[in-house]
């Protein structure tokens, strides 16, 4: 189980969700799920739209989670992968701060997700 916390300007307060790590959703489709209204596009991983920051509430113990392809490219074009983020995403799987929220599945962990509510923003 993860506690998942989404934050935005444009969000009254802070809305805490259990989500099931098991269920293998994404960040997006957690958030459609409980009418957070996360921007997105494409939710294919191309267009960038649905860019969130992601703070994991755990401390040390980080989960693995591989960037896929899609979401590497769209972070570097728009300079959201420094590479020291890069290279510990490629050789560690620790994630970067910047996800794509349609890319970006739900593990065990709780996280706080931030987002502006523009396309993009985070």
């Amino acid at each position: 189980m993860a506690t998942i916390y989404f934050s935005s300007p444009l969000m009254p307060r802070n809305l805490k969700v259990e989500a099931v790590a098991g269920k293998r959703s994404t960040l997006l489709a957690v958030a459609k799920d409980n009418n957070v209204k996360i921007p997105f596009e494409c939710a294919d991983g191309i267009c960038g739209s649905c860019m969130v920051k992601v703070i994991h509430l755990d401390g040390f113990r980080i989960k693995g989670m591989a960037l896929t392809d899609k979401e590497r490219t769209v972070l570097k074009s728009i300079g959201k992968l420094p590479k020291s983020e890069e290279e510990r995403a490629a050789v560690h799987d620790l994630p970067p701060t910047y996800r794509l929220a349609c890319q970006t599945i739900v593990t065990d962990e709780d996280l706080l997700v931030e987002f502006t509510g523009e396309p993009g923003g985070a």
